[in-house]
Parts: structure tokens; sequence; C-alpha cells
């Protein structure tokens, strides 16, 4: 019952900031889509050990959706993340002066929030255009558990799939 419970908060945690944008071409027509692969030179951003958690979860969520991995692929997908320190957001005033005029400054307190931005290009297979692309945010990332990061990036897979193909 722990487990589950802990499991539920985590979910209930992560999901709260992830958020993603999609944009794609309006007249390409998603049906003829049906067989996926790699760009073979992909720079992730991710760690090797992240690199196989995400493209695993990556993996599953296609394979649920009905695409099928090819050497021979109708789509190619790029993956680029970007882990960066969000600004801090308190500080503390200090202000000297009298009068008509005075001095104040603010000191930040505490670091900066840890954030992650991962995005999803798919590009057609035979013409090498950008078909649809998905851009996630996730504010906050906590130091976790390679099942707590494996949790994490299946959440911000789905949602970012949500948008794949486009409802037009």
């Amino acid at each position: 019952m722990k487990k589950l419970f802990v499991l539920f908060a985590l979910l209930f945690m992560f999901s709260c900031g992830v958020t993603v944008n999609y944009d794609y071409q309006k007249e390409t027509n998603f049906n003829q889509y049906k067989t996926y692969h790699y760009f073979d030179d992909m720079q992730t951003g991710l760690t090797e050990l992240d690199s196989k958690r995400f493209f695993g979860s990556l993996d599953k969520a296609l394979q649920a959706k009905g695409y099928t991995l090819s050497e021979t692929p109708d789509f190619i997908i790029d993956i680029k993340a970007t882990t960066y320190q969000s600004s801090q957001s308190s500080s503390v005033g200090v202000g000297v002066g009298s009068g008509g005029g005075g001095v104040s400054v603010g000191i930040p307190v505490g670091q900066g929030n840890m954030s992650r931005q991962i995005i999803f290009d798919f590009v057609d297979g035979k013409t090498q255009q950008l078909i649809w692309q998905a851009v996630s945010s996730e504010p906050n990332l906590p130091e976790n558990t390679p099942e707590a990061r494996e949790a994490q990036f299946q959440l911000v897979i789905d949602k970012a799939l949500e948008g794949f193909p486009p409802k037009k």
C-alpha cells in the first residue's frame, strides 16, 4: 500500500508541472505513417542511462499507438533535451535611506530550480521535412531514483504523444 501511495504521489507531483506545445505541417497526411526509426547521429543531451530509459519508454508508447520500429521508416525521430537552472524566484530586499532618497538591493535566497526541455522532432523519411514537433517543459526536476526518473520520462512521453498524430 505504501509503494502505491508513493507512486501516486510521485505521479501527481511530476504531472503538475509538465507542459507540452505542439506544431505540425497542416497539409501532411499523418495516416500514411506506420513505421519509425531514430536519427543515427542524435545528440540527445541525456545521460546514457537516461537515454536507455527514455527510448525504452518512447518505443513502448509508439508501439501502443500502432507504430512499428523499422530500418526503412516512414518517419524519423530526433530528440534534443536541455537541462538548465531556472532563475531564482526568492530574494530578500534590503534598503537604506531617509527623506527623499535611498538605496535598496535584492539579495537572492537559495538556488534556482533545475528544469528540463525535451524537443521531439518527427521528420518525413522520404522528404526529410519536419512534419511534427512537440516541446515539453518540466520545471523543478528533483533528484530521484531510477524508477522515478523512468516514471517521469513516461509521463513526459505520454503527454507529448497526446498530440501525435494531430487531430485536424
